[in-house]
């Protein structure tokens, strides 16, 4: 690799807005360490790139110590300098949570949340090796307004939200910048888990590449947090300051959509593991 290129390293990144990142990321002339769990997409991902270094795919399963441990031995191939890590790999397992079962809470908890806090641990020496060192945690906009039948999903980004402040705080004093960002919904694979909710709620999809770009952009240039433009930050005012007028909006969806048809009621989407 050229000793100048910044080390960016991509969890989540063998689709969505993980793989709209690494092409982002790839114009810059950053040397990309993508991880997955799947090694075709990954792959795909990797022909598809105009980049000036060959990308690092790490193969692995982020929410294991082995799996934590490949991506360390891939960063340490990259010259054991991480200047950017990208927590970009997310799960989400919809409907109420009676009908929520162990795996699909604990798939959650360990991919949006666990994740994130161990590998910014775990590569916390080699950012400090970066000159411009900064960790992108990516949430949701469910991590700072709560939808019904998103209960653990929301938990776990707000958790992240709440780890990314901590962060920024602990790790200011030795000049690593920590950015979070928080995306609505966006057209990707994983969004078919709450197809059935998206009119129902009103929900607005971005494309994965117009949510990336807005994240490196963010990202290079610094930003404390991420969020898209228009209504969505009137939502988290309206949150902060009048909190009751978003649960009785939202309760009110909730149960124009469970009164329909006794079909409809079929539609709320179960956990998947």
């Amino acid at each position: 690799m050229q000793r100048d290129a910044q080390v960016v390293v991509i969890t989540g990144a063998g689709s969505g807005i993980g793989a709209a990142l690494a092409r982002e990321a790839a114009k810059s002339g950053a040397q990309l360490v993508l991880a997955g769990r799947r090694a075709e997409p990954l792959a795909g991902v990797a022909d598809a790139l105009r980049a000036a270094l060959p990308p690092i795919l790490v193969q692995a399963d982020v929410t294991t110590p082995d799996g934590r441990r490949l991506l360390r031995e891939a960063c340490m191939q990259a010259g054991g300098r991480v200047d950017m890590l990208i927590n970009n790999a997310g799960v989400v397992h919809t409907g109420p949570l009676s009908a929520m079962d162990d795996r699909s809470v604990e798939a959650m908890v360990a991919t949006n949340l666990a994740a994130p806090l161990f590998l910014a641990r775990d590569l916390l020496p080699m950012l400090r090796r970066s000159k411009t060192p900064r960790i992108v945690n990516v949430g949701s906009m469910f991590g700072d307004i709560a939808f019904p039948l998103f209960a653990v999903y929301s938990a776990t980004k707000f958790g992240l939200r709440g780890l990314s402040d901590a962060l920024r705080r602990e790790l200011q004093p030795e000049g690593i910048g920590v950015t979070y960002a928080a995306p609505r919904a966006v057209r990707t694979p994983a969004a078919q888990e709450f197809d059935a909710l998206v009119e129902p709620f009103a929900m607005k999809l971005d494309a994965p590449e117009k949510v990336a770009r807005r994240i490196w952009r963010g990202a290079v240039k610094g930003k404390r947090t991420i969020y898209p433009a228009g209504a969505e930050r009137l939502f988290i005012f309206v949150q902060q300051f009048l909190p009751r007028a978003v649960d009785n909006g939202l309760v009110k969806q909730l149960t124009a959509f469970t009164a329909r048809e006794p079909a409809a009621q079929k539609q709320i989407p179960q956990n998947r593991a």
